[in-house]
């Protein structure tokens, strides 16, 4: 398949964070795009403004009039979150039209290029945000497709100069749906692979095996940066002649040293087996982070950048939004918002925390996501969390489910061992917070719709409970 063959592009699922890029991307390559989403929110909004036409309801009478004269030029583009049942969709494959999901034609996009690819069960977009900005920081023309919006580029997408020698694109490897299976990188980070999407891939062992078939799509000659501690039979099926690195903050072949905490500046020494750079310093927190860099550094060593360039990158790199971000200081008190949805991230997230705030009272709200990860991960949920001095929960945020019987947010309160712990609605939390503000650092945590009340807790900080409508 060329794209070249399609003059009309049609999302099926455009607010998605992976969705949007693509989107942008054929945008900004001159094709005509539309698209349709359930919800309007601030990436379906941003794409209007773009002047992108977007539509809210499943409806065949809301496509445009320009896909249904030009089948054969059309391509629609498909998430995989849209339900079975969905009428457009059912449409469009009744009649014929060319239907994609959008990890194949990510696939197509960078067929031609030199692909950098971060996979990973969790860690990958801050990690590829890292690979693209220190490669755009240090001059070198690239493209980058983003699971979450970069802050130093305001975006979830990085479109290089056309026409280069050597064009190179960083991608998120997404594992969900065997999205990556679609990718064959010349160098691929992966970040973990614990178990996760159980509800896809029904036991850890078919995930493992996922990873491995991802793996094995490394071009020979290419490089695996790999973290260390991840299951060793990942690297069973590597191809010959590819280059495995493995990183950590203290094992493998490339380490993090003299790591110490200065403020919010996270400084360090990287030693990898391209060289050594010495008085590192990210001001994006967590040790998760610095381990992020570290890959990072790796994979952008190997496109031979030198220290200097990669030092002033590393600190100039300002994160990905939700991604440990610092929504309010002031007052006695900081307000952080973070994506973490599994235990792993929420642990990782709850040390760095704790490290930044040995002394400090720290209340997290978190929403669960998805009923099937509560259902498989209860206990981790409970352990990671009960790191909290107190925690507000909140039901579970369904995405793409339907209930399952007796999997509710009580299954991991229950288990919470921390000394305050109370199970609320989500729209009851800006009152509840108006009334209980005995807290030095505050943390919103989720994969799901919990980031629309990082504006209004913002509001009750700044004036402290008063201005809550």
């Amino acid at each position: 398949m060329k794209l070249e063959q399609y003059k009309y592009i049609y999302f099926l699922g455009i607010g998605g964070i992976g969705m949007s890029a693509i989107a942008r991307w054929f945008s900004a390559k001159g094709f005509p795009v539309w698209g349709y989403d359930r919800t309007r929110t601030q990436l379906t909004q941003a794409l209007e403004q773009e002047g992108i036409a977007v539509h809210y309801e499943d409806d065949v009478a809301k496509l445009p009039q320009e896909i249904l004269d030009h089948k054969t030029e059309t391509l629609v583009v498909l998430t995989p979150a849209i339900p079975a049942e969905h009428t457009e969709w059912a449409y469009l494959k009744e009649q014929g039209y060319t239907i994609k999901k959008r990890s194949e034609v990510l696939g197509i996009i960078t067929s031609s290029a030199y692909t950098v690819a971060v996979a990973g069960t969790h860690g990958k977009t801050t990690t590829s945000s890292i690979v693209a900005h220190l490669l755009h920081h240090a001059g070198v023309n690239c493209s980058a497709f983003l699971g979450g919006i970069a802050t130093n580029l305001n975006s979830n997408l990085l479109i290089g100069e056309s026409g280069a020698e050597k064009e190179i694109v960083v991608v998120e490897a997404d594992e969900y749906d065997r999205s990556f299976l679609t990718l064959f990188p010349d160098v691929a980070i992966v970040t973990s692979a614990d178990p996760d999407h159980l509800d896809i891939y029904g036991d850890s062992e078919e995930l493992i095996r996922t990873f491995q078939k991802f793996i094995s799509q490394v071009k020979p000659g290419g490089y695996l940066i790999l973290q260390e501690g991840t299951d060793p039979r990942l690297t069973d099926k590597v191809q010959e002649g590819v280059h495995v690195i493995r990183y950590s903050l203290g094992a493998g072949e490339a380490q993090v040293k003299q790591l110490k905490i200065n403020g919010r500046w996270f400084e360090f020494d990287a030693q990898t087996p391209f060289g050594n750079i010495a008085h590192l310093r990210l001001g994006v927190p967590g040790f998760h982070n610095v381990e992020n860099t570290l890959a990072a550094i790796v994979a952008v060593q190997v496109l031979g950048l030198n220290g200097d360039k990669i030092s002033a990158g590393v600190e100039t790199y300002s994160g990905v939004k939700r991604r440990f971000e610092f929504v309010y200081e002031g007052e006695g008190k900081v307000y952080i918002d973070d994506y973490a949805h599994h235990p792993k991230e929420i642990d990782a997230f709850m040390s760095s925390l704790r490290a930044l705030y040995p002394d400090k009272k720290i209340k997290v709200i978190f929403q669960p996501h998805l009923f099937t990860r509560t259902r498989d991960f209860a206990k981790e949920f409970a352990e990671s969390l009960s790191k909290a001095d107190e925690l507000v929960l909140l039901d579970i945020y369904p995405a793409r489910e339907k209930p399952i019987p007796g999997v509710t947010s009580d299954i991991i309160l229950e288990q919470v061992s921390c000394p305050n712990k109370v199970l609320i609605r989500k729209q009851e939390v800006v009152s509840y917070l108006a009334k209980n503000s005995d807290f030095d650092v505050l943390a919103t945590v989720g994969a799901g719709d919990i980031d629309t009340l990082v504006k209004p807790i913002k509001n009750i900080l700044e004036n402290k409970g008063y201005g809550l409508e």
